[in-house]
């Protein structure tokens, strides 16, 4: 029998690799795309993600790029809530990157069906709030806040380190009542990680993936640039490379700023590995 991922209403076969689009309503994103303020433009953007391809949409009030200060919790959901009310029947789940607990409690109300916390739901409240719902969680490993997480980052053994955190979490997730069903990890690729940390991490995917399904989000970071030599604005084909090659490794969900081209690389690998039928179906014509 399949396993899947229960995202309140959504249940999610694990027979496939998810796209999960980022649709930033910030003002300072890394990549240059949030769109804080503009709500029309911010439902173009997840209507055509859609699209694309996307399976997931990811919607985020607060910078949490290495440097970025906290928002209040007033202007975050001012950002986020009306923008999850109007795609919340668009058939899709709906996730919220937050770390508030008031933004995760008012998010649920207007139809969000993920909270996606880098902070892995250590907020007071939040586990209990969380516990009472449906929805969907990722739990994400970071060493560090934004503001300071990139200052010199240091690990023993980078690996053991962040299971043994997401480990941690995802028992105390159990003890209140969550079933795993609903909960997903995340390395947290460039959250208080150097480039040899990130890569390390990368390798383990299939090990991660053993314990929960796991979500990468590697898209236009500081490694792709890293290995690439490329700035920010010509990052989107090596991070659809990337999201391949996580896809390869055993990852469930890809959190993706490029959905057209990570859903054609899928497609291009899902295809190409079954060339029989592809085959056939030539022959046929």
């Amino acid at each position: 029998m399949t396993p899947v991922f229960q995202c309140g209403a959504h249940r999610l076969p694990l027979d496939r690799p998810y796209v999960m689009a980022i649709i930033n309503t910030t003002t300072d994103s890394f990549s240059g795309d949030g769109m804080a303020g503009h709500l029309d433009q911010a439902l173009s953007r997840a209507r055509r993600a859609i699209a694309e391809g996307a399976d997931i949409l990811d919607i985020g009030g607060e910078s949490t790029r290495p440097g970025a200060e906290s928002v209040a919790e007033a202007e975050e959901l001012r950002r986020v809530v009306p923008l999850v009310e109007a795609l919340s029947d668009l058939g899709v789940p709906i996730s919220v990157d937050t770390s508030k607990t008031g933004v995760m409690r008012e998010a649920l109300r207007a139809g969000a069906s993920l909270i996606n916390d880098i902070n892995a739901l250590l907020a007071p409240g939040a586990e209990a709030l969380v516990a009472e719902s449906d929805c969907g969680l990722c739990v994400m490993h970071m060493q560090g806040v934004p503001r300071s997480m990139q200052h010199a980052p240091a690990y023993q053994d980078v690996v053991a380190e962040v299971t043994s955190f997401l480990d941690e979490r995802c028992a105390a997730l159990n003890a209140r009542g969550v079933d795993n069903a609903r909960i997903c990890i995340d390395p947290g690729f460039g959250f208080g990680k150097m480039l040899e940390h990130n890569l390390a991490l990368f390798e383990a995917i299939g090990t991660f993936a053993e314990r929960a399904p796991v979500l990468v989000g590697v898209s236009r970071k500081a490694m792709i640039g890293a290995l690439t030599g490329l700035d920010v604005a010509h990052r989107s084909t090596p991070s659809a490379v990337a999201a391949l090659a996580a896809a390869l490794r055993g990852a469930a969900i890809l959190r993706v700023h490029d959905v057209a081209e990570t859903v054609s690389a899928l497609r291009i690998w899902q295809s190409l590995g079954d060339t029989k039928r592809l085959l056939a179906a030539a022959n046929k014509q």
